[in-house]
This record gives C-alpha cells, sequence and structure tokens, in this order.
C-alpha cells in the first residue's frame, strides 16, 4: 500500500509514523514545502545548546502522549520545569499569577483583586446575583464577550487575554468559550440541564469544585529540544521525506488513485493532508469539496518569536516568565519566557535565556517588523516589565522566528466546523486529514489527532 502525506510538521511525522507501525509494509511518503522538517516545531542550535522557538512545552499529564514518546524511546530525555511561578505586568508593576479560576476567570474577586478596580471587584463579587445567562447545553459563545459582560473589561484585558494569548496567539475576543476552555462549557451545560440558573462565577466554581488534584509536574519539554522528537519520528517512520516539495493539488486517476501536482512519482492509495487549514483545503478542492469550503472558515494567527541568550542573569527575577496585559499601554511584546529560569536544564549553561513573544490574531504589524526593531522593543520591554537591562547583560545571540498563520482561530465556530469537515471527509475514501486546526493546538492533541486520522486511513 502507498501513502502520500502532505506536511512534515509534527501531524504528518506522527501520522506517518502510525502508519508505519499499523501496516509495516506500507510505503510512506511525506512531502514538505519548506526546507525543514519539523513544522511549529522548531529547536535552533544556539551556540550554549539548543533552544525551542516554536513550542516549548507539552502538558505532561497527558498520559497518552507521555507514553507515546516514551515509546520512542525519548523518557528519558523528558525534562521538567523549576516550578517559578509566573507573573502578570499590569498598571505598570509585576503582579503574581493569579491562582484559582478557570484560564484566568476567577469566580470571586480575591484573585484578581490586585489586578482590577475597586468597581470591577464588586461586580464579580455581585456577577451570581445578575441575571442569568441564556445557554441551551451544547452552545459555544465568545470568551471575551461573555466575560466582559459579566464581569467587565479588566478581567479580559489584564489577565484573561494575556492566558490565552500565550496558547492561540489570539485575545479573548477572538476565541470560542467550549473550543478553548472545554471544562466551562460544560459546567455551563451542567447548569443549564439541572435547570439553575447559569451563571459565571458558579460554573467556575463548579469546575474548581470537579477538579482532581494529580502529583506530578504540569508540563514537560525534551532536554535536546523538539528536534529530538521530530527527528526521531521521521527517523523511525521510515518514511521518504521530501523537502522544498511544493503540492499544489491532487487528483484521482482512473483507478480511483492520487495524483500529486508538484510532487511524488506514481500514483498513491491512500492520502494523508497534515497541513495548516487554508491549505488543506486547497488540495481537497477536487477530492472533497465540501470539506474544502468548511476548512476556509478557519482563520490563521501569526506570532514571532525573538529568543536572546545574556552573559549575565543578574537582575532578572526569579520567575518562569511574565505575561504583559492587553491594555498595558506602551508595550509591544505580549509575553516573556524566562527559558534560564523556567528549566533548569536551560540554567545549567549559565547566562540568561529569554523568549519574548509579540502578535496576535488580526494584527501583523509586529510579526512584519525589522529585527533590530523587534530586538529594541524586546529589549525595552523587558526592562520596564523587570528591571533587567539586557544591553548591560550582555545581548550574546539572538534569533528572530516570524510565524506566519502559526494557529489556527479556535473561535466560537470552531468546533462545528470541524464536525461538518469530518462529516465531509466520511464521503471521500481513503483521504484523511489532520494538524493544529483539528484536535487542539497543543503537542499532545495535535499528536491524539494525527494518530487517530492515521488509524482511520490505514483501516
Amino acid at each position: 500500500m502507498r501513502y502520500a502525506i502532505i506536511g512534515a510538521g509534527l501531524a504528518g511525522l506522527t501520522a506517518a509514523h502510525e502508519i508505519s507501525t499499523l501496516d509495516p509494509a506500507a510505503t510512506i511518503d511525506v512531502f514538505e514545502a519548506g526546507e525543514r522538517i519539523g513544522g511549529k516545531l522548531f529547536t535552533v542550535p544556539f551556540d550554549s545548546g539548543p533552544v525551542d522557538l516554536g513550542a516549548e512545552a507539552f502538558l505532561a499529564r497527558r498520559a497518552d502522549a507521555v507514553e507515546f514518546f516514551r515509546g520512542l524511546g525519548l523518557g528519558e530525555a523528558i525534562v521538567h520545569p523549576s516550578g517559578l511561578s509566573s507573573t502578570v505586568y499590569s498598571g505598570g508593576r509585576l503582579n503574581a499569577l493569579p491562582k484559582g479560576g478557570v484560564m484566568g476567570i476567577p469566580a470571586s474577586s480575591a484573585p484578581v483583586r490586585e489586578l482590577v478596580s475597586a468597581d470591577t471587584a464588586a461586580r464579580i463579587d455581585a456577577e451570581g446575583e445578575a441575571p442569568g445567562i441564556d445557554w441551551s447545553v451544547g452552545d459555544d459563545t465568545n470568551v471575551g464577550a461573555l466575560v466582559r459582560r459579566r464581569y467587565g473589561d479588566e478581567v479580559v484585558d489584564r489577565v484573561v487575554s494575556a492566558l490565552l494569548g500565550g496558547v492561540y496567539s489570539c485575545t479573548a475576543d477572538d476565541l470560542g468559550v467550549r473550543a478553548t476552555i472545554p471544562k466551562l462549557a460544560e459546567a455551563f451545560d451542567e447548569l443549564a440541564a439541572a435547570g439553575e440558573k447559569v451563571t459565571l462565577s458558579a460554573a467556575v466554581s463548579r469546575v474548581q469544585a470537579g477538579a482532581v488534584k494529580q502529583d506530578g509536574p504540569v508540563f514537560g519539554a525534551f532536554r535536546g529540544g523538539y528536534a529530538e522528537l521530530y527527528e526521531t519520528l521521521a527517523e523511525k517512520s521510515g518514511a521518504a521525506i521530501y523537502l522544498d516539495a511544493f503540492i499544489s493539488g491532487a487528483t484521482h486517476d482512473k483507478q480511483g488513485k492520487f495524483v500529486l501536482k508538484g510532487g511524488g512519482d506514481g500514483a498513491y492509495d491512500r492520502l494523508l493532508l497534515a497541513t495548516p487549514a487554508p491549505t488543506t483545503a486547497v488540495l481537497l478542492k477536487q477530492l472533497a469539496p465540501a470539506a474544502a469550503q468548511e476548512l476556509k472558515r478557519i482563520k490563521l494567527a501569526s506570532s514571532v518569536v525573538v529568543g536572546m541568550k545574556f552573559d549575565s542573569a543578574t537582575g532578572l527575577p526569579d520567575n518562569s516568565g511574565v505575561l504583559v496585559a492587553a491594555d498595558e499601554p506602551g508595550m509591544h511584546a505580549k509575553a516573556f519566557t524566562f527559558s534560564s529560569k523556567k528549566w533548569p536544564h536551560l540554567a545549567e549553561r549559565g547566562g540568561a535565556l529569554v523568549r519574548a513573544s509579540f502578535g496576535r490574531f488580526g494584527d501583523e504589524t509586529l510579526v512584519r517588523a525589522d529585527e533590530d526593531d523587534l530586538v529594541d522593543h524586546a529589549l525595552d520591554d523587558l526592562a520596564a516589565a523587570t528591571g533587567f537591562d539586557g544591553r548591560a547583560a550582555g545581548l550574546s545571540e539572538i534569533y528572530t522566528q516570524r510565524w506566519f498563520g502559526g494557529l489556527p482561530r479556535y473561535d466560537e465556530t470552531h468546533l462545528a466546523t470541524v464536525a461538518e469537515v469530518r462529516e465531509a471527509l466520511a464521503d471521500a475514501p481513503a483521504v484523511e486529514a489532520t494538524g493544529a486546526w483539528a484536535g487542539g493546538v497543543g503537542v499532545p492533541a495535535v499528536v491524539a489527532d494525527a494518530r487517530a486520522a492515521a488509524a482511520r486511513l490505514v483501516g
């Protein structure tokens, strides 16, 4: 059986590995339009050692992902954070990241009292007495609009958007509740199904009450960077991987097999697309036009990461990083990760390693800015937020990575769109699609969806 996979990012490489496991006799060709494998995972060889400038961690409490990594022989490569807390820069000062709540949404004003006005705190505490939210089981709605309506703008701009922005490169106003905070949507469902008044504070309280305390670190990474993962997947899959291979279309031949435009030798029995939603839409135009039409609805967010290595860490706060409130004037960066504080294996290298993140959905001004301007913004904002003078500390290495269309926007219509795509693809035999748009943007979610798509394809 001949398989063609378009895309050599995490999804495509995971799918190739899964196919080779389920169908050992398979011939697998993987076509990648770029000049390297890994997609949005990218480990850069700094002089002091490898540094991830794409995703930098995975949810270690996803047992399926950890088991998968161990099955690849990477168990000993997994490392965990130091446990240092994160902060929020708001009101011209560093504040502790609020604890409790659900993705920054509190059940009462207590966790966010230092970040919001007295009027907003009172509004949060009185929310349970306000008229209920109009909610039916299975609904979704915009996160930002909902929290603004119930708690006010300050909670959204100073906490919720700061947290969600690091995951989705979007503000809360661009995201859906069920799509990004599913446990909160489920709590709304439970309240509505029980005939109780649906309020935001009651739903958050319900999520908190149902939370199961888990032991062990929340996040993990790889000592040698994500290159350890994507290079291992490529090697163990046994696939032939073609770089700089831009596939612009796919059609059926007279025998119903797949012929690729732009690459491939002959026809393929099965086809798996592991590409961003807009690209997948183009490739499915003739094979599954209904699915292609739905995929066009999914929009992408861009961002840029500036990695900086400093000779000295003196003056850098003992925290894992800083989230910047969306309404903080004069700031360009949306977040800083103090990588050498967050990850002990990076601290061993000496000095300080900091990642500065810029860009949100709908605004690519900073993503397209000159590198010199981005570095200046990063250094100035870092100094403003923390007092750390990066120029005086000795900036020895810089790497700027732009992610144009790096992440899909998970708005309030996203899950319905994905369901429509899945339904349409069910009528297209021997073709599957996966990627960050399909099952979630986190590494474990991408791996799980890619493995499931590969299993369906093998049958």
